[in-house]
């Protein structure tokens, strides 16, 4: 089993288009025998301040029609985490379960605020997770500030960013730009191959 390390933070519209291309990939390919473990890089902590919800708001506006037409069908600014701590502690708790769980959960919570609106700092949107894929735990802060430690260590950059391979690549699968002011998203291909090639062998 080879396992792909990724630092994201559960709001990061970046993370989960690029998370879910390589999951895309990975099912096309037939490679089960490959995991992502997606650790916490909370960025309220990284930035000092709670995750603005009409920022990601525009920022999907943005990335949407430029490279993900098929994702964010029911983003809700005002059901939008308060923090995403108590998911990323619930997320960390599954991968105590095994990779799989790991993995599920943490698309799973994804999943559920990008795609119906669910706002996953709810205790009980999470409780409904943690029970569904026998998680016994909603887990616990101290390990998502242990991940946030060792990313910083590992010189971890933003979300998403990846370690494979004995490499370091943040956001490899989109081109991210500023231009005149306007958020340009775009998806590199050249990058993306050489990516998936790494991922995927």
């Amino acid at each position: 089993m080879t396992t792909i390390e990724v630092y994201a933070d559960v709001v990061c519209p970046f993370a989960y288009v690029g998370l879910t291309r390589l999951i895309e990939r990975r099912h096309e390919l037939g490679r089960d025998d490959v995991r992502f473990r997606v650790r916490s890089w909370p960025l309220e902590l990284v930035n000092g301040t709670p995750v603005d919800a009409h920022f990601i708001d525009e920022e999907i506006d943005e990335i949407k029609p430029q490279v993900a037409p098929d994702l964010f069908a029911g983003f809700d600014p005002e059901r939008f985490p308060t923090s995403t701590i108590p998911a990323l502690a619930l997320s960390a708790a599954a991968y105590d379960v095994d990779d799989a769980t790991g993995e599920t959960v943490a698309m799973e919570l994804r999943r559920l605020l990008f795609e119906h609106g669910r706002d996953v700092a709810d205790p009980v949107v999470l409780a409904e997770v943690a029970r569904h894929h026998g998680v016994p735990t909603l887990g616990e802060t101290s390990a998502v500030l242990d991940e946030w430690k060792l990313g910083r260590s590992l010189g971890v950059i933003g979300s998403p960013h990846f370690f494979v391979g004995g490499e370091s690549r943040f956001c490899p699968v989109l081109d991210i730009r500023r231009v005149d002011g306007a958020l340009v998203v775009q998806v590199d291909e050249h990058a993306v191959d050489d990516f998936m090639r790494l991922c995927f062998g």
